[in-house]
């Protein structure tokens, strides 16, 4: 169902959230819906706050990037952007595979039923315990970030046996017109394109290593099609400067993720269509090269596809006014949605797409400060915000909540619950992830028994 916000009212937040109300979710009587729930309904039997996923946007997300890059491209979800095993089975149960970034991901991705062989590892600080673990269980891959780690992987695979590795490249060139770089900067990720030479040579002289994956490391939250593509052409031709060195073939090239979601009023969304359009004539070129014959096309997606997904969801506990400013207090805050209060990286506070979830479309009457229950003034999710007549008891909802919000979070502070997990399927809801308890917070702690 479409939202339609009276026109004398809209302010450039609210057509944020009607977007995403009329493209993603929907709306009846003022409040929105999620895979056709109401939200009173999903909140009302797991109370507040919580997070809601849509299973169907998955699918959307999924499908459309797919089509973008076609059956050429494997998508490997990157899964620091939301590990919940829910999440995990869904994608590996649609061939995708998974990328992880540390031995506790690596334990998610088992658990959830990944091949070894369908797992690759990047990450600029493994420790050996991790190496030896991802050796252990016969992943596709360890993408490597310097000479010590190619030495230290080296002397734990055992003599005689190969472990396939990817040289993980930090680009000279900064392609991402205006987006969250890391190329062409300093950087602890991967090598510096300048020691793509000494880093395959490196790997060559290691016994039990073989170089198969050129992994190109750029930036995050791309927005922009020409910037992926521009990436994806570097990224060729880097696994051309290293067929040259090493006279084979890769096996792999891992073209990065970056793939944006719209957090912000003045973002647009990545034109997919125009990805496509580039995508097949960047294939076209490639297709006479029987260098890439053989090669596989890795991206690893993560915020594209579950970020719009997701609707971090608390209540109004309480509603005052100080030195004119109103502030509705919700029972749940940073804690559980560090991005959103800007305090995960944000240089100037932009306000997520938040609203009032059960009163959508309605005249705006105010501008109100959203702030959590912890006792601290960085508890903030949303500033001046413009809201119909706040209420006790009023839902507000914090889109664009899929990705790097619960799972970057510090649930620790101030020992409030940790909120659950809800997923919307097939017109209904379950929780796939427990709210915490009071017990919680004692089970990695050890007490000495007095006597």
């Amino acid at each position: 169902m479409s939202l339609e916000m009276p026109e004398n009212k809209v302010t450039t937040g609210q057509d944020h959230v009607a977007r995403l109300v009329h493209d993603r979710f929907g709306c009846a009587a003022g409040e929105l819906l999620i895979g056709d729930v109401p939200i009173g309904q999903i909140a009302a039997a797991h109370e507040t706050p919580l997070f809601v996923y849509d299973r169907a946007i998955l699918e959307q997300n999924l499908q459309r990037l797919q089509n973008a890059l076609t059956n050429r491209f494997d998508i490997f979800y990157s899964i620091k952007a939301n590990p919940n095993q829910e999440l995990l089975s869904f994608y590996i149960g649609r061939g995708c595979g998974l990328e992880v970034a540390s031995g506790g991901e690596l334990f998610q991705a088992l658990q959830a039923g990944a091949d070894p062989d369908r797992i690759i590892y990047a990450g600029p600080g493994k420790s050996n315990a991790e190496l030896e673990y991802a050796v252990s269980t016969g992943i596709k891959e360890i993408h490597v970030e310097s000479s010590w780690e190619v030495q230290r992987l080296n002397s734990i695979v055992d003599h005689g046996d190969s472990m396939a590795v990817g040289i993980r490249v930090n680009a000279t060139s900064n392609l991402q017109g205006g987006a969250m770089r890391l190329g062409g900067k300093p950087t602890p990720f991967g090598f510096d394109e300048s020691q793509i030479e000494s880093a395959v040579k490196t790997i060559q002289e290691a016994d039990n290593l073989e170089l198969s994956c050129v992994h190109l490391c750029m930036g995050t939250q791309v927005l922009d099609s020409n910037v992926l593509l521009r990436q994806y052409r570097y990224a060729l031709n880097l696994a051309r400067r290293v067929h040259m060195m090493t006279s084979r073939p890769l096996r792999a090239i891992d073209f990065g993720g970056g793939f944006g979601i719209p957090y912000f009023s003045h973002e647009s969304p990545l034109d997919l269509g125009e990805l496509a359009s580039g995508v097949a004539d960047l294939l076209a070129e490639v297709e006479s090269e029987s260098l890439f014959a053989d090669t596989e096309f890795i991206v690893e997606p993560g915020r594209f596809l579950v970020g719009e997904a997701g609707v971090y969801v608390a209540r109004v506990l309480d509603v005052k006014v100080s030195h004119g400013t109103t502030f509705a207090i919700l029972d749940g805050g940073m804690h559980h949605h560090l991005a959103a209060s800007g305090n995960l990286g944000q240089t100037i506070k932009r306000n997520f797409p938040i609203a009032v979830l059960n009163k959508l479309g309605m005249p705006t009457t105010n501008e109100v400060n959203f702030v959590g229950p912890l006792c601290t003034p960085l508890d903030v999710l949303g500033r001046g915000v413009a809201v119909p007549d706040i209420e006790i008891g009023d839902l507000v909802g914090v889109f664009q909540s899929g990705a790097y919000a619960r799972t970057s979070s510090p649930h620790g502070f101030l020992s409030h619950a940790a909120p659950p997990e809800i997923l919307v399927e097939d017109h209904g809801f379950r929780e796939i992830r427990r709210r915490g308890e009071h017990e919680d917070l004692m089970l990695d702690q050890r007490r000495h028994a007095h006597s």
